[in-house]
């Protein structure tokens, strides 16, 4: 989703409006920061990062972040697709392919992203909600790396999915194991690392154009 659907990383999106809104220090916004170019280039430990990070959300009305999340989509992840990304999820849906976002982001920001460009189907990294609040912990595995392939499998084996026929768009390095599971991988708006590889492999490389204003 992030640098492959939207131009700008989500994370990166919801730190800043929480530093906006006064409830993140700079020194916090820094670290963000810090962790997100770590992942760029496979150095963090994405898991162990996401649980921690987590943690700040315990006692949180899932509610009143749907709301929130719905807020930060229109005002900042809406204006960030890139419209060649919005035009071949268009495509594929033309064609009759079943289309799903797979993200390591939550619910929260990836409804409101399928919703609008009419994705029935998401698969991203779920929190623990009881009693209608946040516990502090994610329900494992967190949707990255293998996470991801784990979440992806059980909705493969859901719908019936031929992996050989399928496509898979990705900017990052860390998904190089979903671009081996599919007939027709591409490469989007690469990482460094990325790009290598795919120069590598022969992949296909795709680079967007970012939306107007951006």
């Amino acid at each position: 989703m992030d640098k492959t659907i939207i131009a700008e990383n989500s994370g990166s999106i919801y730190m800043k409006h929480r530093y906006e809104q006064g409830e993140l220090s700079t020194w916090e916004l820094v670290k963000g920061a810090s962790a997100y170019l770590q992942y760029k280039v496979g150095a963090l430990d994405i898991q162990a990062w996401t649980k921690q990070m987590m943690l700040d959300l315990k006692g949180q009305s899932e509610s009143e972040m749907e709301g929130l999340g719905r807020e930060i989509f229109g005002e900042k992840v809406a204006p960030s697709i890139y419209p060649e990304a919005a035009d071949l999820i268009a495509d594929h849906r033309r064609r009759g392919d079943l289309v799903v976002i797979v993200s390591g982001s939550t619910r929260f920001i990836v409804e409101p992203l399928a919703r609008w460009l009419g994705i029935e189907h998401f698969l991203y990294t779920r929190l623990e909600v009881e009693h209608g609040c946040f516990t502090g912990r994610v329900v494992e595995p967190v949707c990255f790396e293998e996470g991801k392939i784990y979440w992806l499998q059980q909705f493969i084996e859901k719908h019936g999915i031929d992996l050989a026929k399928s496509w898979f768009y990705t900017d990052s390095i860390t998904d190089v194991p979903l671009l081996d599971l599919v007939g027709h991988p591409v490469v989007t708006n690469p990482d460094p690392l990325l790009y290598r590889e795919a120069v590598r492999r022969c992949w296909p490389v795709r680079i967007f154009e970012p939306p107007p204003g951006f």
